[in-house]
């Protein structure tokens, strides 16, 4: 058997990103322990999340999930050092690509000027061949990746902010075509803790034995092991 091909490290020299992703959760589910770890050097990170997650849960009605999973969500942030959590409202589970969401998207990071943007997976599956990844992470991921060349565009939706290009990099966590990674060794208990945070939606799964240590654990040590570290949060990177 072949061997997995070494993760490469990724660069650390910047100061401010954007992570836009589509629900509360998607960045704990591997991604908590490298903003830790990045808010822990002083860098600034803005989340923001699409939806409110308010179709996420079987057994409580969207009115009511909603802003349990917003709360949620602050406090998992808090937990990573990041105070600056946005919702934009957008519908659960049928997030549609197209020009209005890199619109949205666009407006975002001309507000905020970030050098990197994070986002989740979104290639159809999450490993490279049976396990499906979902409609919203598809789109939202996409439209995030084009969202990037239009906000550094200025004729395009001129009315929506003076452009900005400065966005070095846009980088999918969890990708199966990941070819970089970060060192989440210090910093990964407090990714699970994180995690842990999101209480009402794990518990609404109905995983009787999940056990956040342990399903972090088993991501972090493969992707650890191609870059030479105990545990590691494998990216995709992008150059727009």
């Amino acid at each position: 058997m072949t061997a997995p091909e070494p993760l490469e490290a990724l660069p650390e020299d910047w100061t401010k990103a954007l992570a836009v992703v589509a629900h509360p959760d998607d960045l704990e589910f591997g991604a908590a322990a490298a903003i830790a770890r990045w808010t822990g050097q002083g860098k600034e990170i803005v989340y923001v999340l699409l939806t409110s997650g308010e179709a996420g849960i079987d057994g409580i009605a969207p009115a009511e999930s909603g802003p349990l999973r917003e709360a949620e969500q602050i406090e998992s942030a808090r937990i990573v050092g990041v105070s600056a959590v946005e919702f934009l409202g957008q519908p659960d589970g049928t997030i549609e690509y197209g020009v209005a969401l890199r619109r949205l998207i666009a407006g975002l990071i001309r507000r905020h000027q970030p050098e990197i943007v994070i986002t989740n997976n979104f290639r159809d599956t999450w490993d490279g061949d049976v396990l499906l990844n979902q409609a919203d992470h598809i789109n939202t991921g996409r439209a995030t990746l084009d969202a990037v060349r239009d906000a550094a565009n200025r004729w395009i939706f001129p009315d929506d902010g003076e452009r900005w290009a400065g966005v070095r990099q846009v980088w999918a966590a969890g990708s199966p075509d990941s070819r970089h990674a970060v060192d989440t060794t210090e910093t990964f208990e407090v990714g699970v803790e994180s995690l842990k945070a999101h209480k009402a939606y794990i518990d609404g799964l109905n995983w009787p034995d999940f056990d956040a240590g342990e399903f972090l654990e088993g991501l972090g040590r493969a992707a650890g092991t191609r870059l030479g570290a105990t545990y590691a949060a494998p990216f995709e990177v992008f150059t727009p």
